[in-house]
């Protein structure tokens, strides 16, 4: 019976050490300040992007002969290479150029996505 005293009185005493150590932390974080939540302002978008371009004929084959705005033009492109499957399956950061897409793409098969931008302007008058 001397044994199972002990063996009660120890529980116990394993949970205050616990309790001790919990307690530091949430004096820790009530001492954070508060942030003040700012309103949003609406950005303008800049007329440099939003000036109408001429796209070159072959660009035209892929997204249409009329003038329009730089970031129309990427927006087309997407689609076009979401349409037809031309991203790369295992690396998702490559396009793979299909017929018309080479001729914008100075006849390379595979471009990045970030490269993309750089042969579009070539395109764009």
């Amino acid at each position: 019976m001397a044994t199972k005293k002990k063996a009660a009185a120890k529980k116990p005493a394993a949970k205050k050490p616990a309790a001790k150590k919990a307690a530091p932390k949430k004096v820790a974080k009530k001492a954070a300040p508060k942030k003040v939540a700012k309103k949003k302002v609406a950005r303008k978008p800049n007329p440099a992007f939003m000036k109408a371009l001429t796209p070159s004929a072959e660009l035209a084959a892929v997204v249409g002969a009329k003038p329009m705005p730089r970031t129309e033009v990427v927006k087309k492109i997407w689609a076009y290479i979401k349409a037809n499957k031309l991203q790369d399956s295992k690396n998702k950061r490559m396009i793979n150029a299909d017929a018309k897409l080479k001729a914008v793409f100075a006849g390379k098969g595979q471009v990045s996505m970030f490269d993309m931008a750089k042969h579009l302007a070539k395109h764009l008058k």
